[in-house]
C-alpha cells in the first residue's frame, strides 16, 4: 500500500528515468506492459522516451499515486492480477518486471505470472525480470535495522526460510503521529537456472542475464539478477 513510499524512497522517478534509458538500450521497445508497476515510475520514464508504456498493479493506492506523476498516465493504468493480466494475446512488444516484483505467488503462480507473459507477448517481443540475486541476499541480509526518516521510524526484520529460497521480512512503521502499520513481505528467491525451464515453457528463451542494470556481468556479488528473454 502507499506505505511502500516511505520505505524506499530512493526509488523515485529519477533513479526510474536512468534505468528506462537502460531499458531502451537492451531491446525494451514499442507497446510496453510494466508490470507491478507500484506508483508508476517506470511506466512514466519509458513513456517520456517515446514509448507506448503501460502499467499494471493490485494496488489501487499506489495506482492513485502514480496519477500525479508527470507524463500522462491517465487511461494508461490497470489494477488487476499478474497471473491473469486483461489484454489480448501477443498484443505487447514488450514486459518489463522490476525490482522484485517476482516471487510473490508460490511456485505455481509464479510460473502462471510467466505463461501470461509469455501470451501476451508478440513473437520476437522482449521480457526483462528483474529479481534478486540470491547468493548476493543470503550473505548480506541484515536480520534486523531501525531507519529515522523525517519523523518516521522504519523497523525491518528479515530472515530466510525454505532452506535459503525465501526471503522474508517483517516491517513495522511508526508515523509522525504515533500510530503504526505492520506487513509482512514473502519473496521465492530464483536462480537463472531454475528460471530457464519455466521461460522456456511459457514460450520464452532466455538470451542474456546481467548484475545491474548497466549490462555488468551477473556474479555472486551483483545486487541485482536482470534476465533478458525473448518470445519465440
Amino acid at each position: 500500500r502507499s506505505a511502500y513510499l516511505e520505505v524506499y524512497p530512493h526509488r523515485d522517478l529519477e533513479a526510474a528515468r536512468r534505468e528506462a534509458r537502460h531499458l531502451v538500450e537492451h531491446g525494451v521497445h514499442g507497446r510496453v506492459l510494466d508490470l507491478c508497476c507500484g506508483f508508476g515510475r517506470h511506466c512514466a520514464a519509458l513513456r517520456e522516451l517515446g514509448l507506448e508504456a503501460f502499467g499494471l498493479d493490485l494496488s489501487r493506492e499506489l495506482l492513485g499515486h502514480a496519477l500525479s506523476l508527470a507524463g500522462g498516465l491517465e487511461g494508461r493504468l490497470i489494477c488487476g492480477d499478474a497471473r491473469a493480466i486483461p489484454l489480448s494475446n501477443a498484443c505487447l512488444d514488450s514486459v518489463v518486471s522490476l525490482f522484485s516484483s517476482f516471487g510473490y505467488f508460490g511456485e505455481a503462480g509464479d510460473r502462471s505470472l510467466l505463461r501470461e507473459v509469455g501470451r501476451v507477448l508478440r513473437p520476437g517481443g522482449s521480457l526483462v525480470l528483474d529479481v534478486m540475486n540470491p547468493p548476493h541476499v543470503r550473505s548480506t541480509l541484515v536480520a534486523h535495522s531501525v531507519t529515522e526518516r523525517g519523523g518516521i521510524a522504519i523497523e525491518e526484520r528479515r530472515t530466510l526460510a525454505d532452506e535459503n529460497r525465501r526471503v522474508q521480512k517483517e516491517v513495522v512503521l511508526r508515523a509522525r503521529d504515533g500510530s503504526t502499520t505492520s506487513w509482512r513481505e514473502d519473496v521465492r528467491l530464483y536462480e537463472s537456472s531454475e528460471l530457464e525451464p519455466w521461460l522456456s515453457d511459457a514460450g520464452l528463451d532466455l538470451r542474456a542475464s546481467y548484475g545491474d542494470f548497466a549490462g555488468s556481468d551477473l556474479s555472486p556479488a551483483s545486487a541485482r539478477q536482470i534476465l533478458l528473454a525473448s518470445r519465440r
